[in-house]
């Protein structure tokens, strides 16, 4: 057992020094495609008709004036610091933006999924208990069209047909400008309940619940189907045909041995989905006028905003990575076929 603990620690550690070396492999191409990138930020905070005197100097103020390599090696000192600088745009700290922005994209993120899961998991079920038959291929038909939609129009449809057409949710927002937001976690569905106010919580969940089921109806579809295939071959294995024989109901199979093995490859799965949220809800963040961190980067990007953009990717990556890890360590721990 101490010989597994062994093992299991030095595989941590050794995907936990791996973090230093993407971190810094991203954070230089993030440099470099900025650098590299059409457009001067100069341009995008005075205008294209201000004097070269005024260009100069914040030229001079923002660093751009110095050589590649030595802006090259204060950035990655100041990363080293936890320091990302001010934007360029506001002049506002770049660490307090993320920190604004993160929550709403955060809260999103963790109601999509619940939603994701809540459609397609009964969508898989049902699938192969009809399987070769009607339901099955309806349920085929909704999953791989779910996934296939692109979030942006699916985002577009879900405004039209519910805000727009039968006027039942917000068009966009998270929260009335009418009404002052609860801040204390930056969670406004947690803040509601800390305030035990009831009307911000309703409010919250309101403005909250068309993208976040929207999101979810579309990411549901690889949870249907990767639910339907492994679950559909743990059921021909012969442990599962071993327990047939010997008197077990098949309900008992399914909750007590097949479901837990079919779903380690979704708890994979669902950490690589969880991840691709990152970039996948810009668009999403954009038309729902959603006051995340993607919508927060397509601006910085819009206005050439280089500290914020790359104070937001980094952020971003770091979340990401850190959250491969947690499932890397996860599925190594529950399923005992992995060697490490």
């Amino acid at each position: 057992m101490s010989r597994d603990l062994n093992k299991l620690l030095n595989y941590s550690l050794l995907k936990i020094s791996l973090i230093p070396l993407m971190l810094w492999i991203i954070s230089t191409l993030v440099f470099i495609l900025l650098r590299v990138a059409p457009g001067d930020p100069v341009d995008a905070i005075l205008g294209s008709g201000a004097n070269e005197a005024s260009r100069e100097i914040l030229r001079y103020k923002l660093g751009l004036n110095e050589s590649l390599l030595s802006q090259y090696l204060s950035y990655i000192n100041n990363i080293l610091h936890l320091n990302f600088g001010e934007s360029l745009s506001t002049q506002e700290p770049v660490l307090d933006i993320i920190l604004k922005s993160l929550p709403a994209s955060v809260e999103l993120g963790i109601f999509s999924i619940f939603f994701a899961i809540f459609i397609g998991f009964p969508l898989g079920f049902f699938g192969l208990k009809n399987k070769g038959k009607k339901g099955d291929y309806i349920a085929r038909v909704i999953g791989i069209s779910s996934y296939a939609i692109p979030p942006f129009w699916g985002a577009i449809l879900a405004q039209l047909i519910f805000s727009v057409y039968l006027r039942i949710f917000p068009i966009g927002g998270r929260f009335p400008i009418t009404y002052s937001q609860p801040k204390i976690t930056g969670f406004l569905v947690l803040d509601s309940l800390l305030n035990n106010n009831l009307i911000y919580l309703r409010e919250s969940l309101y403005h909250l619940a068309l993208p976040s089921i929207t999101l979810g109806f579309l990411l549901s579809g690889i949870f249907s189907r990767s639910l339907r295939i492994n679950l559909d071959k743990t059921l021909k294995s012969d442990y599962v045909n071993s327990a047939l024989c010997r008197g077990i109901s098949r309900r008992k199979i399914i909750l007590n041995h097949s479901l837990p093995n079919a779903l380690l490859p979704i708890v994979t799965i669902s950490g690589l989905t969880i991840a691709s949220l990152a970039g996948g809800a810009l668009l999403f963040e954009v038309t729902f006028s959603w006051p995340g961190i993607a919508l927060r980067l397509h601006e910085a990007i819009s206005q050439r905003d280089y500290t914020v953009v790359q104070g937001i990717v980094i952020i971003t990556s770091l979340l990401i990575v850190s959250l491969n890890l947690f499932v890397d360590i996860l599925i190594a721990i529950l399923d005992p076929r992995i060697e490490y």
